[in-house]
């Protein structure tokens, strides 16, 4: 590892029983991303589990992307499937001071895991219905607090329960600037295009019922937009549709 300044740092790699500051005791790596890695670690103090997510010094050029985290998660925090932030602190790493950001351990496992356990890796109908309810569910509280997603994919959503109803957190947030109206059609887009893709894609869609259709609209977006201008609208849409 260079110094910094030399070169930028692409990874931390801590091993367990490292600490961050003396408060945090490294339990094991969760993941990596575009702008940091992601731990779970343990309050030396406490034994209780958290979530740390360490910033590459130049996605973070003067905290201003650990700021926006921090931020947006606090405004967030009575939407029930986001996670809840906690606080933050730096460390030095090969001289770079790192900034980190504790939150809320979450228990479960991602939706692109739990998917590989389903039979021919994709969701039923009536399944996925449930599933899609709950993100956009969530999603709407999001939106109705003035904010937006903007990174929806299988890799960053966690199942904690499943069954007649899920329970879902969101992992990540994209900072694609202020939030607009834009914004929130994505994040609507993006919610079809999941549905779609846990029903078994391409492949499965020409034999699905036509209420599943109805809600895809063919994944045309300005069909989407048209229908669904609002997350509201289609939480509404998906508590009143009739099957035949």
């Amino acid at each position: 590892m260079t110094r910094h300044g030399q070169s930028r740092i692409e990874a931390f790699d801590l091993q367990p029983g490292d600490t961050l500051t003396d408060k945090y005791e490294v339990v094991e790596k969760l993941g990596a991303g575009w702008e940091g890695e992601v731990y779970l670690v343990s309050e030396i103090t406490t034994k209780i589990e958290r979530t740390a997510k360490l910033f590459f010094p130049h996605r973070n050029v003067r905290d201003k992307t650990s700021k926006f985290y921090a931020k947006k998660l606090h405004k967030l925090r009575h939407c029930p499937i986001v996670i809840q932030y906690h606080t933050q602190d730096t460390i030095w790493f090969d001289g770079a001071p790192i900034r980190f950001l504790v939150s809320e351990f979450v228990e479960g496992e991602l939706l692109s895991q739990f998917m590989k356990r389903q039979p021919g890796r994709r969701l039923q109908p009536f399944q996925a219905i449930h599933l899609l309810h709950a993100l956009v569910a969530g999603i709407e509280c999001i939106h109705q607090a003035g904010e937006y997603h903007g990174d929806l994919h299988i890799e960053n959503i966690i199942v904690q329960r499943y069954g007649l109803e899920f329970e879902l957190k969101l992992l990540d947030m994209f900072h694609w600037g202020p939030p607009t109206a834009e914004n929130r059609h994505d994040d609507i887009a993006d919610v079809i295009r999941l549905f779609y893709d846990l029903l078994g894609g391409q492949r499965y869609y020409a034999n699905q019922p036509d209420e599943i259709k109805a809600i895809c609209c063919g994944l045309k977006r300005s069909l989407i937009i048209k229908k669904y201008r609002t997350m509201t609208r289609l939480r509404a849409h998906l508590e009143t549709m009739e099957w035949e």
